[in-house]
């Protein structure tokens, strides 16, 4: 008797001390959530949270449902995946690319993806094509591949994990594809973009609407498609599920300072765009004179977005960002432009944010920005705290 209540009692011990088949659940999803992250994480980084003191990491938690996202003052950044391309990365990946220009020509961002995002950062400029190999889709800025082994798919899973616990939030994403990277743009890589936008997933996280910006409320918690690509190579009839605002290649002038780009003709929506990177000036100039070139152009058409009498009810994105230039003596540099030298020439960030501050309450519009953590209150003042 007593061995049988033993055997029982062995039994029931061993049967409590297994994990329930939720918790078996919950083990494999954890499971599977490190892994895809882990794979991200080159581009991604750490997510550490926001600091206490942070004013801007939820800062759309402030803001009412109803505004409208063309009414808004949005903080982005310009080349997003950049943030880990340093010389000693780009030494890494040498026998994916081959010699190419230094990193400093490529790189726009000093802080990681989930670091921009606790920062405040909420659109986000990303370019994508094939991974070495050609199975895989990642990211590029021009020749410079920037992580050989994360996947499209995992970062933009890092974006809905960062959503799930910012649920205030609204993120948008510029996607282009990345020319120039010596890999093909094939039907291939075309059906894999647009089957990402409709896998379930992806229309859990992904605003569904198209043709139109709509409210901060519908898009609280999900990301936003600006699609700056086109699938020329798919039949139009046989691919007819898209999202978002279509600002295609065909129609987004190359260095244009005052861009119209109609992505809604019956609605009349149209987006002003300044996007004069390629900044070209007599050979005696130099990068003072080639940071108020920018400069200029950046000011007058935000000028502009603050208008009321002028398209009040437009989208307006400006790159306050600029590529580089090589010059005789010095060469132009994404952060040169960005940052100036820290002597004698003022970068484009530090002259913005006076120009911000004296015009607070004001449309902006979206503002693209390169390492805008290097001068404090950038940021604030481009939303308006």
């Amino acid at each position: 008797m007593f061995w049988r209540f033993f055997v029982l009692l062995s039994s029931f011990c061993v049967v409590s001390a297994m994990p329930s088949l939720r918790d078996q659940h919950n083990f494999l999803a954890e499971s599977a959530l490190d892994e895809i992250l882990d794979r991200g994480r080159p581009l991604l980084g750490i997510d550490g949270g926001c600091s206490a003191r942070s004013s801007t990491c939820d800062w759309m938690a402030r803001v009412p449902d109803d505004t409208k996202f063309v009414h808004m003052n949005l903080p982005g950044v310009h080349d997003a995946a950049t943030g880990n391309y340093s010389d000693a990365r780009q030494a890494e990946l040498l026998r994916y690319t081959g010699p190419i220009p230094p990193a400093e020509v490529f790189r726009c961002q000093e802080r990681s993806i989930y670091e921009m995002l606790n920062d405040g950062i909420r659109v986000f400029d990303m370019r994508y094509a094939y991974n070495p190999g050609n199975d895989t889709v990642g990211f590029y800025h021009s020749q410079a591949l920037l992580a050989p082994t994360t996947r499209l798919e995992d970062v933009f899973f890092g974006f809905y994990h960062w959503l799930d616990q910012h649920p205030t939030e609204a993120v948008l994403i510029s996607l282009n594809h990345e020319g120039g990277t010596g890999t093909p743009d094939d039907v291939k890589l075309e059906q894999h973009i647009y089957d990402f936008f409709n896998t379930k997933l992806a229309k859990h996280y992904w605003v569904q609407r198209n043709g139109t910006l709509g409210t901060l409320g519908e898009a609280r918690g999900k990301l936003t498609l600006l699609q700056r690509y086109s699938l020329p190579l798919l039949d139009a009839a046989d691919h007819p599920k898209q999202i978002g605002i279509d600002l295609g290649p065909d129609r987004w002038t190359d260095n244009g300072k005052s861009i119209e780009l109609v992505y809604n003709r019956e609605g009349n929506q149209i987006a002003y765009i300044e996007d004069f990177y390629n900044i070209i000036l007599p050979a005696n100039a130099t990068p003072v004179d080639h940071i108020q070139a920018k400069f200029d152009a950046t000011t007058q058409h935000l000028t502009n977005a603050t208008s009321r009498d002028l398209h009040p009810d437009q989208l307006y994105i400006t790159f306050a960002s600029a590529a580089f230039i090589p010059l005789a003596n010095t060469s132009m540099t994404p952060i040169l432009y960005a940052l100036g030298d820290g002597n004698a020439v003022q970068g484009m960030n530090r002259r913005l944010l006076p120009w911000l501050k004296e015009r607070k309450g004001k449309r902006f519009g979206i503002i693209m920005l390169d390492f805008y953590d290097a001068e404090p209150g950038l940021l604030e003042a481009v939303i308006g705290l």
